[in-house]
This record gives structure tokens, sequence and C-alpha cells, in this order.
């Protein structure tokens, strides 16, 4: 399988903490693949989301791609990951960056924002199965 002009590793020989850096590393940061939502998603796949369920591998794509509608140059970085003794359960600290296009309902003004968050991951069949997020926004005009 080849991703952004490499060879990357098989996703069903991936590690829960490989599974989540490739999801982050290609869906959520440019070119923003949603298709790979497909391969690395069970088809009943969960987010946990502000209190609220998004039930569905194509609910989910159509709610991240609501999101990068609202936000220019969105990119996440991962700043630390580990899972559990079983694997059954990854878990990442991270940010993420980008310029205001309407973000959370604000009017859209090209301002820089970020929040950071930790996602629990539900690993199953060796892929993603529900994911718990938690996040904080924060606007400034650095961006930070």
């Amino acid at each position: 399988m080849k991703k952004n002009g490499k060879t990357a590793k098989n996703v069903h020989t991936m590690t829960g903490p490989e599974l989540v850096l490739h999801f982050w590393g290609n869906v959520w940061n440019h070119p923003h693949d949603h298709e790979l939502i497909d391969d690395l998603m069970v088809e009943d796949f969960v987010i946990t989301n502000a209190g609220k369920d998004i039930v569905g591998r194509e609910n989910f794509k159509d709610w991240v791609k609501s999101i990068l509608k609202v936000s220019n140059n969105f990119r996440l970085e991962n700043l630390e990951i580990f899972e559990s003794k079983d694997g059954s359960r990854v878990v990442s600290r991270w940010v993420c960056y980008g310029n205001n296009n309407g973000i959370l309902g604000l009017p859209a003004d090209n301002r820089p924002f970020s929040f950071t968050g930790i996602a629990i991951w539900e690993i199953r069949g060796n892929k993603l199965a529900h994911n718990w997020v938690e996040r904080s926004v924060a606007f400034n005009e650095a961006g930070e």
C-alpha cells in the first residue's frame, strides 16, 4: 500500500498505536484521506465527542469532512501515545491547529486556532472501534 508517496505497513498488521497514528497522520493531515476510514474503522465505528455519539463509518466520514470545511490548514500533531497491556485501548494526547473558517459556529475570519485533546480508542479485530474524545479549544492571536 502506498500513502503520501511512501510504502505504508498493511493496516491489518499494525499495532493499536500504529493504527491511531496512521489515522492521525493521513485523515486529519493533508491530503485528508477520508477513504482511509473504511480500512481503519469497523463498520459500526462510534466516536463520542462532546458527549454525543456519531455512529457508523459513513456518518463519521461526513463529520470529519464537516470539520475540515470550517477550518483551513487543519493539522493534528500527536504528543504522546500508549496502549493498555492487553492492546484493547490506546490513549493519545494531541493538538490540532488551523485557521477559522466558521469552526464552532464562529464567523469565518481565518484567525489561527488550536485545541488540545485526549482520545481513548477501543481496538477490536485490529481496527479502530470506538473513540472517546475530550478537548479544549483556544483562540488567540498567535494560534497557540
